[in-house]
């Protein structure tokens, strides 16, 4: 049986270096996109009111994500050589994780935002949800931004913490961890409000997300060079719809003293003028500095388990 620190070490570091080099795995084969089908093949088969329905679905595919993760990676540990788990469970990890699709997607929205608006709000719905046809190129960076601040916290900190506070379990369980909060927000960005039936899975992903929002906001303030920027944010983090996506936001609007706007939904920062492409490109280093510290502070856990 391999050390759980050293297993800890083994999958972040494994997962970091298949996100480094890889990015993504390819779309028809993700496993997301898989998870997205049995999504829409639930979507439409409901029982009973819409909200009882929603909320079942919500609990179900997360814990049904868990579970196959916490199977495959015990199988790995059990049947083959002791650090075949921690490599699979790293697999999972990086399946569960992502950050240089973000930030490429960002990089490219902020690019063209100045020179070519129209190829900017073309590549926007690859980064945010919103309808980019009336945005400004101002409005674009602050979308690209927002994005890169949102999904650091969802997309990375939230099953990267899960994975390391779970690996005290074992290996599997930190897998089904990190498993069970990418099922949580995906469920959240397919069938999340508006509507009952999507009251479950936004529920179920303000409650997974809010100390990985709130840590993050740390990781963010630290990265871009002002500790102090998440007590600034504190003002105008609850502007924001959800209660998590305000944290992470506003701490990169205070460390990087911009405006950050969605039209008619929220302003954070609103003494400041909207980011400029330099701004821009201070975001993305941020965020590429705060994701390296995650996987950082993983690998220091490990190490200091297994020391």
């Amino acid at each position: 049986m391999i050390d759980p620190g050293l297993a800890l070490v083994v999958a972040v570091v494994f997962a970091a270096g298949l996100e480094t080099a890889v990015g993504e795995p390819p779309a028809d084969a993700h496993p997301v996109a898989l998870l997205g089908r049995v999504i829409e093949w639930l979507e439409p088969k409901r029982f009973g009111a819409p909200k009882l329905t929603g909320a079942v679905y919500a609990l179900a595919v997360p814990v049904g994500c868990a579970l196959v993760a916490y199977g495959i990676v015990r199988l790995a540990e059990t049947a083959m050589v002791p650090i075949a788990g921690a490599l699979v469970a790293g697999v999972v990890l990086w399946i569960s994780s992502s950050v240089r699709l973000l930030l490429e997607s960002a990089h490219r929205v902020i690019d063209l935002s100045a020179d070519d608006p129209a190829a900017a709000r073309g590549a926007l719905p690859a980064l945010a949800g919103r309808d980019p046809d009336e945005l400004t190129p101002e409005l674009l960076r602050s979308a690209a931004i927002e994005s890169l601040a949102e999904n650091f916290s969802d997309g990375l900190l939230a099953p990267l913490s899960a994975f390391v506070a779970l690996s005290f379990v074992s290996i599997p369980a930190a897998a089904a961890g990190a498993a069970f909060v990418k099922g949580a927000n995906t469920m959240d960005s397919m069938l999340g409000y508006p509507g009952p039936f999507g009251w479950g899975s936004a529920r179920l992903d303000d409650l997974v997300m809010f100390v990985p929002a709130r840590l993050s906001a740390l990781f963010v303030g630290l990265a871009a060079g002002d500790p102090d920027a998440p007590l600034r944010a504190r003002r105008y983090a609850p502007e924001t719809p959800s209660p998590n996506a305000g944290w992470p936001m506003g701490t990169l609007a205070a460390a990087l003293n911009v405006r950050l706007e969605k039209p008619g939904v929220y302003v954070l920062n609103h003494v400041s003028d909207y980011p400029t492409v330099a701004d821009g490109y201070d975001a993305l280093a941020a965020i590429r500095r705060a994701s390296t510290a995650a996987y950082g502070c993983a690998v220091a856990a490990g190490v200091i388990r297994w020391l």
